[in-house]
């Protein structure tokens, strides 16, 4: 078996060396990719690391971390990986986990797997207080965009890939920033790949994140918006249309209905100072009640509905 490892890297040379030497045996390939790095980060692996399985690749322009990941899978790709890691250069993750990381792809049980630095609750008292509130905002937000709603941490980098579902993934329409990771579940998704979380332990040095919550807050919340229509539309209407499908469009109709009927009557009684008939109330509340109902009935539907068959013992 054929394992590969893309190591994005952006301001990483203090840490790189030491990233690469915690490497094993197992993996066959180390993808170093030099995201136009001020640092020449690419330049000093060259120069430093005698592994012979380290590969640099160097961008000529700064991509983002998604690109420079996309440009590690292409050339783990051509390399016939059957597994695709992918570690950052910060020092955050333990390339000694890629055994378990990999396991359930191996198994044949899942494939995407990705770390999970929540499942231990004594990791979350190491974790900055900011990183915990932006990952759990993050995490919900993630759920419902990418219809994985049973995993959690979806900005983690530490990540393994089967190699003939990456072969799948439209890379040229992917995210190239911090919302690769997030992204990347919402493709998995609508390719139906089952996604499996590994408990891990996250290091945090005396390094400062380049992820900011307030720069990312809204294109993000833009980002998983635009996901959550597009899988919807595609998973409920374009490739199926069932039951969830009507609950989901009469479940809309009948809320925005009373809600605005509603509205305009709760309005005119405050100005004319005239109560609304219990006809009006009715008219108004039933709707927004059921069509309530009919939504989470959906939601309800959409939590069950992940994917539970492995995509690549198929392809």
């Amino acid at each position: 078996m054929i394992i590969s490892a893309v190591v994005p890297c952006y301001k990483e040379k203090g840490r790189i060396l030491g990233v690469l030497e915690k490497f094993g045996d197992i993996v066959n390939h180390i993808i170093v990719v030099d995201d136009a790095c001020p640092e020449n980060t690419g330049k000093f692996v060259k120069n430093n690391c005698e592994d012979p399985r380290v590969e640099v690749i160097e961008h000529d322009k700064n991509l983002g971390v998604g690109g420079a990941t996309l440009t590690g899978y292409a050339r783990a790709i051509e390399l016939n990986s059957e597994i695709i890691v992918k570690v950052d250069g910060d020092g955050q993750m333990d390339p000694g986990m890629i055994p378990i990381l990999i396991r359930p792809i191996c198994n044949g049980i899942s494939d995407y797997s990705k770390g999970n630095r929540f499942f231990r609750l004594d990791n979350i008292s190491t974790m900055p207080t900011t990183r915990v509130i932006g990952n759990l905002i993050l995490s919900f937000t993630s759920k419902m965009s990418s219809g994985y709603w049973k995993i959690f941490d979806p900005t983690n980098g530490f990540t393994a890939i089967h190699g003939k579902v990456a072969k799948l993934l439209p890379m040229e329409k992917m995210a190239y920033d911090y919302f690769f990771e997030s992204d990347m579940l919402y493709r998995l998704n609508t390719l139906r790949a089952v996604v499996t979380d590994i408990p891990m332990e996250a290091i945090y040095g005396e390094e400062s994140s380049s992820l900011k919550i307030s720069s990312v807050l809204f294109p993000f919340a833009l980002g998983h918006l635009k996901n959550l229509i597009k899988r919807i539309f595609y998973l409920y209407f374009l490739r199926e249309f069932n039951l969830a499908s009507l609950e989901l469009i009469f479940g809309i109709t009948m809320t925005l209905f009373g809600t605005i009927f509603g509205s305009i009557n709760w309005y005119d009684s405050i100005t004319t100072g005239i109560p609304a008939t219990t006809g009006v109330v009715i008219l108004a509340a039933l709707p927004f009640l059921i069509g309530t109902f009919l939504i989470v009935s959906f939601l309800n539907y959409d939590l069950q509905n992940q994917p539970d068959s492995p995509l690549h013992p198929s392809l």
